[in-house]
């Protein structure tokens, strides 16, 4: 892995990412570069606390970096020395970076936030780390911001929908913003800081305050939204409504709506496509690096699709090859 920090992102509880995780674990262990993990939430576990189905558990190799609550490092399964201990508490504890001495299993629960997933790679420098892998929780795709990491790996699967044409459709609208075009990186820079509200980019590529502080007040200040030109940047969430509303704009055609990354569009596939459908753009500020597709065609109600069906509706849909890591390497 050539990426300073790598996210494994699911669209749903159970499409795989834990079998992902292992799998690059033991393909990266004699690679010669130090790997370091940890999770947004906790995972790990034998059993799913949801669903009560066994789960794949952890394996951590010799000179492996993990990164755990305090609770779940007093119950590993494996011989370490503690690296480190930090100021900050989670519901389990203080986090806990320690040093894999031998093999063996471990449960993770990191840090709950992004933003806090993303002080601790940084600091992931001083044991000399190469890549840091962040295992993300059910299907928040915050951890796979490229504010936050390098990279990212979607795992998606039966879980999601047990209706391939349905699951391959989910799947794609995550694809199709993760690749969203970015700005060009002058203009990214100057938007970079303003942190909310809903502001203009005239046709010099001067940024301008509309003096709207929401997307939800959008709507009423209709007269001066486009006052300075056909693009808009949203610095927080965008929501279905608001992409609703720029659809039925005369000037739908000829709009760029701009977001800091893939991971602020809230709106449904039905209302984001059918901006898309009247002429409209989306650009973001930020660009994510999607480094591969895989596919867990188990449900946890024991339905299993075809695996080499699903594998390529996914790749027919996205043009991207996509892996059930229990059947086949990556290439």
């Amino acid at each position: 892995m050539r990426h300073r920090s790598v996210a494994i992102v699911g669209l749903a509880k159970n499409t795989g990412k834990t079998e992902c995780l292992n799998y690059i674990l033991r393909h990266v262990k004699d690679a010669g570069r130090r790997v370091a993990l940890t999770s947004i939430g906790i995972d790990g576990e034998s059993l799913d606390q949801v669903s009560q189905t066994p789960k794949p558990e952890i394996k951590v190799y010799e000179d492996m970096v993990f990164v755990t609550s305090e609770k779940h490092y007093r119950e590993k399964r494996l011989i370490a020395e503690v690296m480190d201990i930090s100021t900050e508490q989670t519901s389990l504890g203080r986090l806990v970076t320690a040093r894999a001495v031998s093999p063996g299993k471990v449960l993770l629960s990191g840090p709950a936030k992004a933003e806090s997933a993303r002080r601790l790679i940084e600091g992931m420098r001083r044991h000399s780390v190469d890549t840091t892998i962040v295992d993300g929780a059910l299907s928040r795709l915050s951890i796979g911001s490229p504010t936050v990491t390098d990279a990212m790996i979607l795992a998606t699967g039966a879980a999601l929908s047990c209706n391939i044409p349905q699951l391959t459709r989910m799947t794609k609208y995550v694809y199709d913003r993760i690749r969203l075009p970015q700005v060009a990186p002058e203009l990214a820079e100057r938007l970079a800081p303003i942190e909310s509200g809903v502001w203009a980019v005239d046709k010099d590529g001067e940024v301008r305050d509309l003096g709207i502080p929401s997307i939800f007040m959008a709507a009423g200040h209709k007269e001066r939204l486009f006052q300075y030109g056909n693009t808009l940047y949203v610095a927080g969430v965008v929501s279905d409504n608001f992409m609703r509303f720029l659809r039925q704009q005369k000037n739908a055609a000829e709009l760029t709506l701009v977001i800091r990354d893939f991971t602020k569009m809230f709106a449904t596939m039905e209302a984001y496509y059918a901006y898309l459908k009247k002429g409209g753009r989306v650009k973001v500020l930020h660009s994510s690096k999607l480094l591969a597709v895989c596919v867990n065609p188990l449900a946890p109600n024991g339905y299993r699709l075809d695996s080499d069906e699903l594998r390529e509706a996914i790749q027919t849909s996205l043009g991207v090859p996509a892996y059930d890591v229990r059947k086949m390497d990556f290439n």
